[in-house]
This record gives C-alpha cells, structure tokens and sequence, in this order.
C-alpha cells in the first residue's frame, strides 16, 4: 500500500545563530518576536498501521498559534512537549496491534479489564456495569442492571485490524477512561503555552512506565504509559467528571474466556441469519 500523501504548508524558515532553522522566529539574542502559526499543518506520511493515535497528536507544534509575543524558550518548550506526546502516542499506538490483557483498580474497589488479541483479532473491555466485545464475527454490547446482565449481539464491523479502536470508541460513550481520551488530553496539554508538564519514570504493576503530571487553568491530570504502550494510570477529569484508574495486572497470556459474554447474562442475538 502506498504510503499516504505528505501535504506541506509552506513557511520562511530564519536560521538562528547555532544554525537551526525554526519557523517564525529571530537570532537576535533570543528576543521575542510576535509570530502566527496557523491552523494549517504538515501531515507525516506514517505506514498505516500506526497513525490511529499518532494522528492525535502529529501536528501539536504544526497547528500551534501564537497569538502574542514568545522566546525561543517558548518554543523549545513546546517542541519538547509535542516530542513526549508523540512517544506516548507511538507506544499507544503499537499496543493496538499487540496481544495482551490487563487488569484496573477503580475507586471504591471496583475493577475493570481490557483484553486483546492479535490472532484472531479481537478485543474486550469489561467493567463493574457492562462490557463490550469486538471480534471478526461480532460486536457484543453487554449492560448490567439491578444485577442482571442483558447482551446484545450485532453484525461485525471493520476494524482495519485494530477491533481495540472501536471498543475504545463505545467505551468513551460511557464515560470510561480509554488511551484515545487521555492522549487527547496530552495533546490539548502540549498546545497550552501556559502547561506545566512534568515527566517522570516509576514501576506500574511490575512494569515500567512514563508518567506526565500536567498542570493547566482547565484542570489538572496525572497520567502513566507503560514501556508495551499500555495504561498505567489515570487521575483527573474526562467528560466533565473526576475519575481515576490504576493498572494492577498486565500479562501477554489472554484467557478465551474474556471474549465470551458473562456467565448467566440474558442474550440477544440480532446478526441476520445465513439462508
């Protein structure tokens, strides 16, 4: 497959004293010089299987706006965090395709999990009030109410290899924390001039993790991303409501059964039968 096409807005590079070109901005002794970057972007051609998360975050410094007066300080900062985001987004973003399964803690001692393969492609998040299945035959929506778990099975759908993106897709809707949401967030945070993000490394579970603790006027968040791309954790607000989630157990073994729908659930099947 070709690889897509790279659409490149053109700007007048000032080279610097050291030597390096950085759009919009003078060598004179690093003063500031009012500049305005626009919305347009430059696009980078990635294979694609890599660009659902990437994508999120790919331009943050193409598509920055100045709106006033910045130092070259300003903008080495921005660079630097637009680098952060993007190695986030790319461990991210390879956890996609990977086989996996891992475990949450949430608040009050309730649990969530997620689980995926990568032969046969299938994908599971599973959570205190339902669950939510994506194989190449079906999508399986589960809610539990009072109790009971009532299923609901429907036609595949496509996935372009990935059945994780469309489950993180239903679980958003439900206001569940999911890696798109957080990195929307990172990149929101690397756009804000005003941020102040920190990163740091710490053991998550057993396993390695870079961690960003960000601070903007619009809330603060804390965030993890383990070495295999997977969510380490989660503190802050998403969809209006604080919330929070921490990883307690991440294995690349998965169980057949955390693709099956709970045991005793009440089960619709609406996939149109063969003739």
């Amino acid at each position: 497959m070709p690889s897509p096409a790279v659409r490149t807005v053109p700007w007048d590079p000032v080279t610097v004293t050291d030597g390096t070109d950085i759009p919009g901005f003078s060598a004179l002794n690093r003063q500031p010089v009012c500049v305005r970057w626009t919305r347009s972007t430059t696009l980078v051609a990635m294979p694609a299987a890599s660009t659902t998360l990437r994508m999120l975050s790919v331009s943050v410094i193409a598509s920055l706006t100045v709106t006033g007066c910045q130092t070259l300080d300003d903008a080495g900062r921005a660079l630097g965090h637009s680098d952060l985001v993007n190695d986030l987004a790319a461990r991210m973003d390879g956890a996609l395709t990977a086989t996996w399964a891992a475990e949450y803690q949430l608040p009050g001692g309730r649990t969530a999990s997620v689980a995926q393969t990568k032969t046969p492609l299938r994908s599971a998040y599973t959570w205190p009030d339902g669950k939510i299945t994506v194989t190449q035959e079906s999508v399986t929506r589960c809610e539990t109410t009072a109790g009971r778990t009532a299923c609901t099975v429907l036609p595949p759908e496509l996935t372009a290899g990935k059945p994780s993106v469309l489950v993180w897709t239903e679980a958003e809707k439900r206001g569940l924390v999911t890696p798109p949401a957080v990195m929307g967030l990172l990149t929101d945070a690397a756009l804000d001039p005003d941020a102040v993000i920190t990163q740091s490394d710490t053991t998550v579970a057993g396993h390695h993790a870079t961690c960003v603790d960000v601070k903007r006027s619009t809330g603060d968040f804390a965030t993890c991303v383990t070495t295999e791309g997977v969510l380490g954790s989660f503190s802050g607000t998403l969809a209006g409501a604080p919330t929070e989630v921490t990883l307690s157990r991440y294995t690349e073994s998965v169980d057949p059964a955390a693709f099956e729908v709970p045991a005793g659930a009440g089960v619709v099947d609406r996939r149109t039968a063969t003739p």
